[in-house]
C-alpha cells in the first residue's frame, strides 16, 4: 500500500501545480482532505461533467483566496 500511496502522491505533484497553478511546498503542505475538497470541485466542473456547473470567475477566485499559501 504504501508503495501506492508514492506512486499516486508523485502523480499528484506532477498534475497539480497545471491545474491549480501551487508550488511543490503548497502541494505537500496541503491535506489529503483539501487536495480532494478542491480537485473534487475542479472536476466536477470539468468539461463533460454532470455532476456540477462550470466554476463561474467568482468561485475561482474565492477558491485562489481561500487555499492561497504565498
Amino acid at each position: 500500500m504504501t508503495k501506492d500511496f508514492r506512486a499516486s502522491a508523485a502523480h499528484c505533484a506532477g498534475i497539480v501545480p497545471t491545474v491549480l497553478g501551487w508550488t511543490p511546498d503548497q502541494y505537500w503542505s496541503a491535506t489529503p482532505a483539501e487536495l480532494t475538497a478542491i480537485l473534487y470541485v475542479v472536476s466536477a466542473a470539468s468539461p463533460g461533467s454532470q455532476t456540477a456547473e462550470p466554476l463561474s470567475r467568482t468561485q475561482l477566485e474565492k477558491l485562489k483566496e481561500t487555499f492561497s499559501y504565498g
